[in-house]
């Protein structure tokens, strides 16, 4: 893929598995995430600060994440990097943004004020990517 085409898909709202160091004998952590990205910037996670992730990505400060569609043309796209920001609480409106993203301006509403004490309790995490992966193969 190119530059423009692993952005763009990157840029697309897949779900992520986003992968972490772990401790001592153990594998990477990976668990699935909703994430934001715009083609240039970094990538934007919000988890809930008391998780697994959230205490090994501060503690490692490095991340991957991967996306893919399993339909064809079968694509993916996986980035890995530094994490550039780590700051809690995520504000009720960057969780909006995403909700939105994944659930549509309704839906997502209803979720925020469904979900709004978690806010609190959450952190924004960006990523910045720094090594791409990709292929689309039809």
């Amino acid at each position: 893929m190119t530059e423009a085409e692993r952005e763009a898909f990157l840029a697309g709202p897949h779900i992520a598995v986003v992968s972490v160091a772990s401790d001592a004998n153990r594998g990477p952590l990976s668990v699935p995430l909703w994430y934001g990205y715009t083609p240039g910037a970094d990538i934007t996670l919000i988890t809930e600060l008391s998780s697994r992730k959230a205490a090994l990505a501060r503690r490692h400060g490095r991340l991957s994440l991967c996306v893919q569609r399993t339909e064809p043309p079968r694509t993916y796209v996986s980035v890995e990097g530094p994490v550039t920001e780590f700051r809690a609480p995520a504000t009720l409106e960057e969780r909006r943004v995403l909700a939105h993203r994944y659930l549509g301006a309704e839906e997502g509403d209803a979720f925020i004020a469904a979900s709004a004490e978690r806010t609190a309790g959450s952190v924004l995490i960006r990523v910045r990517p720094e090594h791409w992966f990709s292929r689309s193969a039809s």
